[in-house]
Protein backbone atom coordinates (compact mmCIF):
# COMPACT_ATOMS: atom_id res chain seq x y z
CA UNK A 1 0.00 0.00 0.00
CA UNK A 2 1.19 3.54 -0.77
CA UNK A 3 -0.22 6.54 1.11
CA UNK A 4 0.21 10.17 0.05
CA UNK A 5 0.48 12.49 3.08
CA UNK A 6 0.26 16.22 2.33
CA UNK A 7 -1.01 18.04 5.41
CA UNK A 8 1.80 20.05 7.02
CA UNK A 9 0.42 20.46 10.54
CA UNK A 10 0.10 16.66 10.73
CA UNK A 11 3.74 16.27 9.69
CA UNK A 12 5.15 19.12 11.77
CA UNK A 13 3.45 18.36 15.10
CA UNK A 14 4.66 15.46 17.26
CA UNK A 15 2.10 13.01 18.59
CA UNK A 16 0.71 9.49 18.57
CA UNK A 17 -0.53 9.88 14.99
CA UNK A 18 3.02 9.40 13.68
CA UNK A 19 3.34 6.09 15.53
CA UNK A 20 -0.07 4.95 14.30
CA UNK A 21 0.70 5.69 10.66
CA UNK A 22 4.16 4.12 10.86
CA UNK A 23 2.72 0.96 12.45
CA UNK A 24 0.65 0.35 9.30
CA UNK A 25 3.76 -0.72 7.42
CA UNK A 26 2.55 1.19 4.36
CA UNK A 27 4.87 3.24 2.17
CA UNK A 28 4.33 6.93 2.98
CA UNK A 29 4.86 9.53 0.24
CA UNK A 30 5.24 12.98 1.78
CA UNK A 31 4.52 16.37 0.24
CA UNK A 32 3.90 19.86 1.65
CA UNK A 33 0.40 21.20 1.06
CA UNK A 34 -1.89 22.85 0.36
CA UNK A 35 -1.14 21.81 -3.20
CA UNK A 36 -2.82 22.94 -6.44
CA UNK A 37 -4.35 20.58 -8.98
CA UNK A 38 -1.23 20.35 -11.16
CA UNK A 39 0.97 19.25 -8.27
CA UNK A 40 -1.60 16.74 -7.03
CA UNK A 41 -1.92 15.23 -10.51
CA UNK A 42 1.81 14.55 -10.59
CA UNK A 43 1.79 12.97 -7.15
CA UNK A 44 -1.18 10.65 -7.70
CA UNK A 45 0.05 9.38 -11.07
CA UNK A 46 3.77 9.06 -10.37
CA UNK A 47 5.44 5.69 -9.56
CA UNK A 48 2.27 3.69 -10.08
CA UNK A 49 -0.06 5.86 -8.02
CA UNK A 50 -1.32 5.71 -4.43
CA UNK A 51 -3.91 3.69 -2.52
CA UNK A 52 -4.94 6.49 -0.14
CA UNK A 53 -4.49 10.21 0.36
CA UNK A 54 -4.29 11.79 3.81
CA UNK A 55 -4.71 15.44 2.91
CA UNK A 56 -5.49 18.93 4.11
CA UNK A 57 -6.77 21.68 1.81
CA UNK A 58 -5.14 20.36 -1.36
CA UNK A 59 -7.08 20.51 -4.63
CA UNK A 60 -8.84 17.15 -4.84
CA UNK A 61 -10.64 17.95 -8.09
CA UNK A 62 -12.49 15.57 -10.39
CA UNK A 63 -9.39 15.45 -12.59
CA UNK A 64 -7.14 14.49 -9.67
CA UNK A 65 -9.50 11.84 -8.33
CA UNK A 66 -10.07 10.33 -11.78
CA UNK A 67 -6.35 10.30 -12.54
CA UNK A 68 -5.66 8.41 -9.31
CA UNK A 69 -7.98 5.57 -10.32
CA UNK A 70 -8.18 2.63 -10.40
CA UNK A 71 -5.60 2.33 -7.62
CA UNK A 72 -7.02 5.02 -5.31
CA UNK A 73 -9.24 3.52 -2.62
CA UNK A 74 -9.90 6.33 -0.11
CA UNK A 75 -9.52 10.06 0.60
CA UNK A 76 -9.03 11.01 4.24
CA UNK A 77 -9.34 14.72 5.05
CA UNK A 78 -7.38 16.02 8.02
CA UNK A 79 -10.08 18.45 9.12
CA UNK A 80 -13.74 19.19 8.60
CA UNK A 81 -14.24 21.49 5.61
CA UNK A 82 -14.53 19.67 2.30
CA UNK A 83 -14.71 22.61 -0.10
CA UNK A 84 -11.30 21.67 -1.58
CA UNK A 85 -12.62 18.18 -2.39
CA UNK A 86 -14.97 17.50 -5.30
CA UNK A 87 -17.21 15.31 -3.18
CA UNK A 88 -19.74 14.95 -6.01
CA UNK A 89 -17.06 13.59 -8.33
CA UNK A 90 -15.68 11.29 -5.63
CA UNK A 91 -19.16 9.90 -5.02
CA UNK A 92 -19.79 9.32 -8.71
CA UNK A 93 -16.41 7.59 -9.00
CA UNK A 94 -17.12 5.49 -5.87
CA UNK A 95 -14.24 6.92 -3.83
CA UNK A 96 -15.08 7.30 -0.12
CA UNK A 97 -14.31 10.70 1.43
CA UNK A 98 -13.46 10.65 5.14
CA UNK A 99 -13.35 13.65 7.46
CA UNK A 100 -12.93 14.49 11.17
CA UNK A 101 -15.93 16.31 12.66
CA UNK A 102 -15.87 17.14 16.35
CA UNK A 103 -12.11 17.44 16.87
CA UNK A 104 -11.25 21.14 16.62
CA UNK A 105 -14.25 23.18 17.78
CA UNK A 106 -12.67 24.20 21.09
CA UNK A 107 -9.42 25.53 19.68
CA UNK A 108 -11.05 27.32 16.72
CA UNK A 109 -13.47 29.05 19.09
CA UNK A 110 -10.54 30.15 21.25
CA UNK A 111 -8.75 31.48 18.18
CA UNK A 112 -11.88 33.36 17.13
CA UNK A 113 -11.94 35.21 20.43
CA UNK A 114 -8.20 35.80 20.29
CA UNK A 115 -8.60 37.58 16.95
CA UNK A 116 -11.65 39.47 18.17
CA UNK A 117 -9.85 40.75 21.25
CA UNK A 118 -6.89 41.80 19.11
CA UNK A 119 -9.22 43.84 16.91
CA UNK A 120 -11.31 45.36 19.68
CA UNK A 121 -8.36 46.34 21.88
CA UNK A 122 -6.03 47.17 18.94
CA UNK A 123 -3.41 44.87 20.45
CA UNK A 124 -1.28 44.44 17.32
CA UNK A 125 -0.75 48.18 16.99
CA UNK A 126 0.04 48.65 20.66
CA UNK A 127 2.50 45.77 20.96
CA UNK A 128 4.27 46.82 17.75
CA UNK A 129 4.60 50.42 18.97
CA UNK A 130 6.09 49.36 22.30
CA UNK A 131 8.60 47.08 20.56
CA UNK A 132 9.57 50.04 18.39
CA UNK A 133 10.23 52.07 21.54
CA UNK A 134 7.08 54.18 21.28
CA UNK A 135 4.62 54.79 24.11
CA UNK A 136 1.76 55.48 21.71
CA UNK A 137 -1.84 54.68 22.62
CA UNK A 138 -5.23 54.60 20.90
CA UNK A 139 -8.60 53.76 22.40
CA UNK A 140 -10.14 50.33 21.96
CA UNK A 141 -13.61 48.94 22.64
CA UNK A 142 -15.20 46.62 25.19
CA UNK A 143 -16.95 43.44 24.11
CA UNK A 144 -19.37 43.45 27.04
CA UNK A 145 -22.82 44.62 26.01
CA UNK A 146 -22.13 44.22 22.30
CA UNK A 147 -24.24 42.03 20.02
CA UNK A 148 -22.38 39.13 18.43
CA UNK A 149 -23.91 37.72 15.24
CA UNK A 150 -22.89 34.16 14.44
CA UNK A 151 -23.41 32.78 10.94
CA UNK A 152 -23.32 29.00 11.29
CA UNK A 153 -24.29 27.55 14.66
CA UNK A 154 -22.59 24.19 14.31
CA UNK A 155 -20.00 22.77 16.69
CA UNK A 156 -17.61 25.73 16.38
CA UNK A 157 -20.34 28.37 16.32
CA UNK A 158 -21.78 26.91 19.52
CA UNK A 159 -18.42 27.08 21.28
CA UNK A 160 -18.10 30.72 20.22
CA UNK A 161 -21.59 31.42 21.59
CA UNK A 162 -20.65 29.91 24.96
CA UNK A 163 -17.59 32.12 25.22
CA UNK A 164 -19.54 35.19 24.15
CA UNK A 165 -21.95 34.64 27.03
CA UNK A 166 -19.00 34.68 29.43
CA UNK A 167 -17.99 38.05 27.93
CA UNK A 168 -21.48 39.45 28.65
CA UNK A 169 -22.27 39.73 24.98
CA UNK A 170 -25.72 39.37 23.48
CA UNK A 171 -25.70 36.55 20.91
CA UNK A 172 -27.82 36.22 17.79
CA UNK A 173 -27.32 33.54 15.17
CA UNK A 174 -28.47 32.24 11.82
CA UNK A 175 -28.32 28.61 10.77
CA UNK A 176 -30.65 26.50 8.63
CA UNK A 177 -30.41 23.69 11.19
CA UNK A 178 -31.47 25.19 14.50
CA UNK A 179 -30.67 23.54 17.83
CA UNK A 180 -33.47 25.00 19.94
CA UNK A 181 -32.32 23.34 23.17
CA UNK A 182 -28.81 24.76 22.86
CA UNK A 183 -30.13 28.21 21.94
CA UNK A 184 -32.37 28.28 25.00
CA UNK A 185 -29.62 27.10 27.34
CA UNK A 186 -27.10 29.66 26.12
CA UNK A 187 -29.48 32.54 25.40
CA UNK A 188 -28.89 32.63 21.66
CA UNK A 189 -31.59 34.51 19.76
CA UNK A 190 -32.49 33.19 16.31
CA UNK A 191 -32.59 35.50 13.31
CA UNK A 192 -34.15 34.60 9.98
CA UNK A 193 -31.28 35.36 7.63
CA UNK A 194 -27.62 36.31 7.38
CA UNK A 195 -28.77 39.78 6.32
CA UNK A 196 -30.81 40.20 9.51
CA UNK A 197 -27.79 39.20 11.60
CA UNK A 198 -25.72 41.79 9.70
CA UNK A 199 -28.20 44.56 10.44
CA UNK A 200 -28.35 43.84 14.18
CA UNK A 201 -24.80 42.93 15.20
CA UNK A 202 -21.75 44.84 16.44
CA UNK A 203 -19.50 41.86 15.75
CA UNK A 204 -20.02 39.23 13.06
CA UNK A 205 -18.34 35.81 13.35
CA UNK A 206 -18.36 33.42 10.39
CA UNK A 207 -18.62 29.67 10.95
CA UNK A 208 -20.32 28.47 7.77
CA UNK A 209 -19.30 25.86 5.25
CA UNK A 210 -18.30 27.31 1.88
CA UNK A 211 -20.62 26.53 -1.03
CA UNK A 212 -21.54 27.93 -4.41
CA UNK A 213 -24.51 29.64 -2.74
CA UNK A 214 -22.56 31.61 -0.15
CA UNK A 215 -19.27 32.31 -1.94
CA UNK A 216 -18.57 36.03 -1.64
CA UNK A 217 -21.50 36.48 0.75
CA UNK A 218 -19.75 39.28 2.63
CA UNK A 219 -19.51 41.83 -0.15
CA UNK A 220 -20.09 45.57 -0.61
CA UNK A 221 -23.88 45.23 -0.58
CA UNK A 222 -23.87 43.02 2.51
CA UNK A 223 -21.51 45.35 4.38
CA UNK A 224 -23.72 48.27 3.39
CA UNK A 225 -26.51 46.81 5.54
CA UNK A 226 -24.31 46.83 8.64
CA UNK A 227 -23.83 49.53 11.22
CA UNK A 228 -20.67 51.56 10.78
CA UNK A 229 -17.70 50.15 12.67
CA UNK A 230 -18.74 46.50 12.87
CA UNK A 231 -15.93 43.99 13.42
CA UNK A 232 -15.88 40.78 11.34
CA UNK A 233 -14.01 37.62 12.30
CA UNK A 234 -13.63 34.75 9.85
CA UNK A 235 -12.34 31.41 11.09
CA UNK A 236 -14.33 29.48 8.49
CA UNK A 237 -13.36 29.89 4.83
CA UNK A 238 -11.78 32.78 2.94
CA UNK A 239 -14.19 32.37 0.04
CA UNK A 240 -17.10 33.54 2.19
CA UNK A 241 -15.98 37.12 1.68
CA UNK A 242 -15.16 39.37 -1.25
CA UNK A 243 -11.64 40.34 -0.20
CA UNK A 244 -11.48 43.56 -2.23
CA UNK A 245 -14.82 44.77 -0.82
CA UNK A 246 -13.78 43.98 2.76
CA UNK A 247 -10.44 45.75 2.32
CA UNK A 248 -12.18 48.85 0.94
CA UNK A 249 -14.71 48.87 3.80
CA UNK A 250 -11.93 48.62 6.39
CA UNK A 251 -10.02 51.47 4.78
CA UNK A 252 -13.08 53.69 4.61
CA UNK A 253 -14.09 53.01 8.22
CA UNK A 254 -17.39 51.36 7.27
CA UNK A 255 -15.97 48.26 8.95
CA UNK A 256 -14.11 48.71 12.20
CA UNK A 257 -11.82 45.85 11.26
CA UNK A 258 -11.56 42.37 9.83
CA UNK A 259 -9.65 39.44 11.35
CA UNK A 260 -9.32 36.05 9.71
CA UNK A 261 -7.48 32.76 9.85
CA UNK A 262 -8.24 32.05 6.20
CA UNK A 263 -7.81 33.50 2.73
CA UNK A 264 -9.65 32.72 -0.48
CA UNK A 265 -6.39 31.44 -1.99
CA UNK A 266 -3.88 29.79 0.33
CA UNK A 267 -1.02 30.17 0.88
CA UNK A 268 -1.03 33.94 0.37
CA UNK A 269 -0.10 35.28 -3.04
CA UNK A 270 1.57 38.68 -2.89
CA UNK A 271 0.88 41.47 -3.37
CA UNK A 272 -2.40 40.95 -1.54
CA UNK A 273 -5.20 43.48 -1.08
CA UNK A 274 -5.03 43.03 2.73
CA UNK A 275 -1.34 43.69 3.19
CA UNK A 276 -1.38 47.45 3.67
CA UNK A 277 -4.67 47.77 5.55
CA UNK A 278 -3.92 48.44 9.23
CA UNK A 279 -7.21 47.18 10.66
CA UNK A 280 -7.06 43.80 8.92
CA UNK A 281 -5.42 40.90 10.77
CA UNK A 282 -4.74 37.52 9.15
CA UNK A 283 -3.21 34.40 10.65
CA UNK A 284 -1.99 31.59 8.34
CA UNK A 285 -4.80 29.04 8.84
CA UNK A 286 -3.59 27.94 12.28
CA UNK A 287 -6.81 28.23 14.33
CA UNK A 288 -6.87 24.47 14.87
CA UNK A 289 -3.10 24.09 15.04
CA UNK A 290 -2.60 23.36 18.72
CA UNK A 291 -0.86 20.28 20.07
CA UNK A 292 -4.14 19.00 21.46
CA UNK A 293 -6.24 19.61 18.38
CA UNK A 294 -3.65 18.42 15.86
CA UNK A 295 -3.32 15.09 17.64
CA UNK A 296 -7.10 14.63 17.82
CA UNK A 297 -7.55 15.47 14.14
CA UNK A 298 -4.54 13.50 13.00
CA UNK A 299 -5.48 10.38 14.95
CA UNK A 300 -9.03 10.47 13.61
CA UNK A 301 -7.88 11.08 10.02
CA UNK A 302 -5.34 8.27 10.29
CA UNK A 303 -7.85 5.86 11.82
CA UNK A 304 -10.35 6.75 9.08
CA UNK A 305 -7.78 5.89 6.43
CA UNK A 306 -6.29 2.76 7.97
CA UNK A 307 -9.55 1.30 9.21
CA UNK A 308 -11.18 1.68 5.82
CA UNK A 309 -8.24 0.02 4.06
CA UNK A 310 -8.28 -2.97 6.41
CA UNK A 311 -12.07 -3.36 6.41
CA UNK A 312 -12.73 -2.05 9.92
CA UNK A 313 -15.99 -0.05 10.14
CA UNK A 314 -14.61 2.54 12.61
CA UNK A 315 -14.38 5.49 10.24
CA UNK A 316 -16.35 8.68 9.52
CA UNK A 317 -17.41 9.01 5.89
CA UNK A 318 -18.84 12.19 4.39
CA UNK A 319 -20.27 10.73 1.19
CA UNK A 320 -22.31 7.67 0.32
CA UNK A 321 -23.82 5.96 -2.69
Amino acid sequence: MRILLTTTSYQDTPGKHHELLASSGYEIIRARGPLPEEAMLKLVTGDGGVDGILHGDDALTRQVIAAALPRLKVLSKYGIGLDSVDVKAATELKVPVMFTPGVNHTTVAEHTFGLLIMLAKKLREHTNWVKEGQWKRVTGSELAGKTLGILGLGRIGKEVAKRALAFDMKVIAFDWHWDAAFAEQYEVARVNSAAEAAEKCDVLSLHMNLSADNRGLINRAFIGRMKKGVLIVNCARGGLINEADVAAACQSGQLGGYAADVLDEEPIKTPHVFQNVDNILVTPHIASRTFESVERQALRATLNLLNYLKGDKDYIQANEW
